[in-house]
């Protein structure tokens, strides 16, 4: 442990004597109802260590490497740096953060399908070699201003243009001209990356289709003359373990026919969503409230055609923590903090929505809560991705307090394994909550 600093850059919470992470939120809910009752995060570094020996167990032999898009909070950068992750970095800010907490050169990819002039040179001038590519107007960029670059050709898959609709990666058949173009620039190829969705509901036939496919561009590099020895078999991980389990079923009789250990072919993937998504839960506090009735026509006749919907409007929405939303991604529904529901009490139909009256303000477009008042608090779990940083450009609001904790267990957990942390360590102290 690096010690305590005068300015720590985060505080860490120590858990002892059976404290819970929901004794933690109760405390800060308690200080928040003396306040402005703001929203907050709070994060369990716990649950990150807890993931990384979870990785280690079932994917030993593939090399996690973090993209920091998922979460750039310091702490997490911090702590899976110490576990010797990589880094997966999309510009000059993230590799800027990344080299600064100590992470070498080699152990960081700059990513991204077109790349500024700038954070290329960036890459050039701090020795970050490996850079992905994809097509050949990238290529004629780094090999004008990365000449020492080692590239890993972004590999398009089914599974993927599935999902998004759009043209990801190089196919296989443009992959030959682009390892010919990059041998007469005197660009160096070592690898293949490609992305199979979370979403994927057939991970045998995707991944089948896509280590094939890479194993060929592997050839086709050997025969133009490069030395292939990188496998990135990119991100899908939710951060389930029996999701991991199926993935890992699922590539390792591949991995063991197409890239053998004795290849000497280093095999990477990049669980971001893994690590990070349920070690942080948000708590925001319900600011307005109104009430619809909803009126059906197409009800048999006798039968009640009027329905009660609460729609509660919080102090964040999309333009803050939930920022993912506007992505396309799905907010699950919160749990109502210190409510213990009863089997009696009535359920609603309610829709939950941001402070700005915004028609796109909608975190929840439909859930079942009992009917709540202004001043409750609502907690939504597996936070850890996006929102804590992304989109902060469309909110002029300082950005939420993040309260990081960890159990002593975990904690001396963490120090046997070598992690070293920044942050000041101080005990938790209890404050019982009452609302």
């Amino acid at each position: 442990m690096k010690g305590l600093t005068d300015q720590p850059s985060y505080i860490i919470e120590l858990l002892e004597g059976g404290v819970t992470l929901e004794d933690v939120i109760d405390a800060h809910i308690c200080e928040q109802a003396l306040v402005e009752k703001s929203a907050f995060v709070v994060g369990d570094l716990g649950a990150l260590m807890r993931q990384h020996l979870c990785w280690q167990s079932l994917v030993p032999h593939v090399q996690p490497y973090y993209p920091v898009k998922c979460n750039s909070s310091p702490a997490v950068i911090e702590l899976l740096a110490s576990l010797g992750l990589g880094f997966i970095c999309a510009n000059k800010a993230e590799m800027s953060l990344v080299l600064d907490h100590g992470v070498p050169p080699e152990s960081i990819i700059l990513s991204s399908v077109f790349k500024q002039l700038a954070h290329i040179k960036y890459a050039a001038k701090n020795n970050i070699q490996h850079l992905v590519c994809e097509n050949e107007a990238e290529l004629s960029k780094i090999a004008r201003l990365h000449p020492n670059a080692k590239l890993l050709l972004q590999l398009t898959t089914e599974a993927h243009a599935a999902e998004t609709s759009m043209t990801f990666g190089s196919s296989l058949k443009s992959c030959r001209h682009l390892l010919e173009a990059a041998k007469e620039l005197g660009v160096e190829v070592v690898g293949v990356t490609f992305h199979i969705p979370s979403s994927c509901q057939d991970l045998q036939q995707a991944y089948t289709h896509a280590l094939s496919d890479a194993r060929c561009v592997f050839d086709m590099g050997v025969e133009v003359g490069f030395n292939m020895n990188i496998l990135d078999i990119g991100g899908g991980f939710t951060g389930s373990e029996f999701q991991l389990k199926q993935v890992e079923t699922a590539v390792r009789p591949l991995l063991d026919a197409y890239f053998p250990q004795l290849s000497g072919v280093q095999v990477l993937a990049q669980p971001g969503s893994f690590y990070v998504a349920s070690a942080f839960s948000l708590a925001v506090n319900i600011i307005g409230k109104k009430v619809v009735t909803r009126h059906w026509d197409s009800l048999a006749q006798g039968e009640n055609n009027e329905d009660t919907e609460f729609l509660y409007y919080m102090n964040e929405g999309v333009y803050g923590p939930f920022g993912r939303k506007l992505l396309g991604n799905s907010i699950p529904a919160p749990s109502v903090h210190k409510r213990a529901l009863c089997a009696e009490e009535a359920m609603y139909a309610s829709s939950l929505w941001g402070p700005s009256l915004d028609p796109l303000d909608q975190v929840v477009e439909r859930c079942l809560l009992p009917e709540l008042s202004v001043g409750d608090w609502l907690l939504f779990s597996n936070m850890g991705v996006c929102g804590l940083e992304d989109l902060s450009c469309l909110s002029t609001a300082p950005p939420l307090p993040i309260y990081y904790t960890v159990s002593t267990s975990d904690w001396y957990e963490m120090q046997e394994a070598g992690v070293t942390l920044g942050g000041a360590m101080k005990n938790f102290s209890f404050l019982p909550y009452s609302p």
